[in-house]
């Protein structure tokens, strides 16, 4: 793509839930600024924790609220991808830069109980970053085999979702992530939550990851809350072009 970034610095986060949305909203800007990078992905409904219940966030109504993110994205010119329950009801992935939120895509392919309380997108999206076009999918979604299909078919440089998982299925989020890099042939960062949340979620798996297009690992987070992971993405050079590194934030 003409005029595009060369590098591409991505992260995959998995913050703590502190309890309040002031606080939680508080260790995510931290890890954005702890991150430094281009692009960082966190996990589904990461703002509120994975309950049905949880208030929704309003990106205008709530803005002074959510305004740490927004200047955590200017410190470090980067762009975040946090997890939120929108009006709709919807659940969804919000772009946060320096110029403010934005709702970027509502997730489509929902579970049984996640259809009982919110609305289903209207279908893919893709958002640009640098000049990297950036799919982006939420947790079921990276399941579902037409979606990646459509996903990809809109032309895709790298793969991005917020996931929630039991840690048993761990095994499942390593397949999903591997089989979508390889099929689509792109990156994928994924952001897995970490630490108990709701609907009976109580052991997650998070070891939230970044894998090449090959379906070889190239960052990886651990269990806990707070970690993160990062890598450096390079257009037209060989399959050793990248570099990783994982951190944790406590």
């Amino acid at each position: 793509m003409t005029g595009a970034a060369s590098i591409l610095r991505v992260a995959a986060g998995q913050p703590a839930l502190v309890g309040d949305l002031d606080s939680t909203v508080a260790a995510h800007a931290a890890m954005i600024r702890a991150a430094a990078s281009d692009l960082i992905v966190f996990p589904e409904l990461s703002l509120t924790g994975y309950r049905f219940d949880a208030a929704l966030v309003d990106v205008l109504r709530d803005r002074a609220v959510l305004r740490p993110l927004i200047d955590a994205c200017a410190d470090v010119h980067g762009i975040a991808l946090v997890g939120a329950p929108v009006g709709g009801p919807s659940i969804a992935t919000v772009q946060v830069d320096a110029d403010g939120l934005r709702i970027a895509y509502r997730k489509v392919n929902l579970g049984a109980g996640e259809a009982q309380h919110f609305q289903r997108g209207a279908g893919p999206a893709v958002i640009d970053v640098h000049g990297w076009r950036v799919g982006l999918a939420i947790c079921r979604d990276t399941g579902i085999e037409q979606h990646t299909r459509e996903l990809t078919a809109l032309g895709i440089d790298v793969y991005a979702c917020g996931v929630v998982h039991h840690r048993n299925e761990l095994d499942e989020q390593e397949r999903r992530a591997q089989h979508i890099a390889t099929s689509a042939k792109v990156p994928v960062v994924l952001a897995s939550f970490a630490g108990p949340t709701g609907e009976g979620y109580a052991d997650t798996a998070g070891q939230s990851s970044i894998w090449a297009e090959d379906g070889s690992v190239i960052g990886r987070a651990g269990e806990e809350p707070g970690e993160f992971t990062t890598a450096i993405l390079r257009r037209q050079v060989p399959a050793d072009r990248r570099t990783h590194r994982s951190r944790s934030l406590h």
